[in-house]
């Protein structure tokens, strides 16, 4: 059964993502479109996985089909591209072919709305339902000869960025960087961007590669050490990366020290604050670290949380009630961007960080602890057997009364069980949207506690 998750509906390749399936799914998805806008402009991007390129040209026709007007990138292309195209555009919303960050046996599908958004789930319940409808009937497509428009994003796009970022403070200090789009869409975008300002910029893995090296195209330390070699070997004052889509960023300093998307939140926060002056309220997810709320709290500046899933930190944007959003898993925009997650926007933001600011990021990090405190933080898996999802809802609705030897003293449902600990440390279980797995997030004051923490979870999950 087709089911949207947390960021669009995805599938390894071949076997359940495929060509009939991608119809069914356009199919449902314009008839949503057609029963609001008839006739409206939809635009159509794709990623760098395999077969991405040909799975958006037939979804493309489907639309066709519906007498809408499919506008189909003309190169892989990043994530908040297509979030600005469909603004720019003025079309009724946007079908990017990607799965994000998934290993490359994976494809997707994501549906933005018009106002650039990710679907919030009202709306991805309601194309469910059109797909259920649809069931086993014959998709009309038009036919391969009738042309179909196509867009190209980066110069809009860049042109975009270029108001929201202060490039001649980054040209102005010279800034050496080194960039690995992992083979994904922010090439040609975040380089070109920071060529164009006059920075150096070296770059590795900028080519299409369907297998993504043999894993998956995230930005997380792991698969970062290669990047982290060149900025050693070069000297470059920061390495900068994009995940598959580019909606998702990754930061090492000029040690190769990885920086979390944590604490680079964090750093941003701090960072807007003093050199915009933005004073509005700041937005998190549940998982996502309060050493925002400390920095926050020292700006006096309010913290919204939300659920995980960037689509509800992107409607805060959209309404314009937050200067900067961001979440764990390295999501973030900011005021008068797009309602979608922008890796190659926070690159940019960590650029001009470091540039103004004049020192390493590890630097200002010491400093922000100086004033607020050490926070260390992480998160593991739980694989879900059977037997453990069948029982998964009941256990987190339930209490605990302490993990790792601290006294639970509330609890926050905002999304799965977020138990605050006495010592104001805390422990976060949700399942994932899109694998049978429980994700145990945790925060304490120094790693020997928060393996603890994370243990202690591991163990109330698994009934020990």
């Amino acid at each position: 059964m087709i089911k949207f998750g947390t960021s669009g509906w995805r599938a390894i390749i071949a076997d359940e993502f495929t060509f009939d399936a991608v119809r069914r799914v356009t199919a449902a998805i314009s008839a949503w479109i057609v029963e609001r806008a008839p006739g409206s402009q939809v635009i159509v991007g794709y990623d760098t996985r395999f077969m991405a390129e040909d799975f958006a040209a037939e979804g493309a026709r489907v639309l066709a089909a519906n007498q809408l007007h499919p506008l189909l990138c003309d190169r892989a292309t990043p994530t908040p591209a297509i979030s600005f195209a469909v603004r720019s555009k003025q079309a009724s919303g946007a079908i990017n072919f990607t799965a994000s960050h998934n290993p490359p046996t994976y494809c997707g599908m994501k549906f933005s709305t018009s106002d650039g958004a990710p679907a919030l789930p009202e709306v991805t319940q309601q194309i469910e339902q059109h797909i259920r409808a649809i069931g086993n009937k014959e998709i009309q497509i038009s036919a391969k000869d009738q042309p179909i428009e196509n867009l190209s994003l980066v110069d809009g796009y860049l042109n975009d960025l270029a108001a929201k970022i202060d490039l001649a403070a980054i040209a102005n200090a010279g800034l050496r960087t080194a960039f690995d789009p992992l083979w994904g869409t922010g090439r040609g975008y975040l380089d070109k961007a920071l060529t164009d300002a006059g920075c150096e910029v070296a770059m590795i893995h900028d080519y299409r590669d369907v297998y993504f090296g043999g894993h998956s195209p995230e930005p997380d330390a792991e698969y970062l050490h290669e990047l982290r070699d060149k900025v050693l070997e070069g000297g470059y004052q920061l390495g900068l990366s994009t995940d598959g889509d580019a909606d998702r960023f990754g930061i090492l300093d000029r040690d190769g020290s990885f920086v979390t998307a944590n604490q680079v939140i964090a750093l941003l926060v701090d960072y807007l604050a003093e050199s915009r002056g933005w004073r509005d309220a700041v937005a998190r997810s549940v998982a996502t670290t309060h050493l925002v709320d400390r920095v926050a709290a020292k700006r006096g500046i309010e913290v919204i949380e939300t659920p995980v899933g960037f689509k509800y930190i992107g409607q805060l944007i959209d309404e314009d009630k937050v200067s900067i959003g961001g979440e764990e898993s390295a999501g973030l925009s900011i005021r008068n961007h797009f309602p979608e997650k922008d890796g190659i926007l926070a690159c940019l933001l960590v650029a001009e960080m470091v540039a103004r600011r004049g020192v390493s990021l590890k630097e200002m990090l010491e400093q922000v602890y100086s004033e607020v405190g050490r926070i260390v933080n992480g998160r593991i898996g739980v694989r879900l057997t059977p037997e453990l999802q069948q029982g998964l809802a009941s256990k987190l609705a339930g209490g605990a009364e302490s993990f790792g030897g601290r006294r639970v003293v509330s609890v926050n449902r905002v999304d799965g069980a977020k138990f605050i600990l006495e010592d104001g440390s805390w422990i976060l279980m949700r399942p994932s949207g899109t694998e049978p797995l429980v994700r145990i997030y945790a925060e304490a004051s120094n790693e020997q506690e928060l393996e603890v923490l994370l243990e202690s979870g591991r163990e109330y999950i698994l009934g020990r």
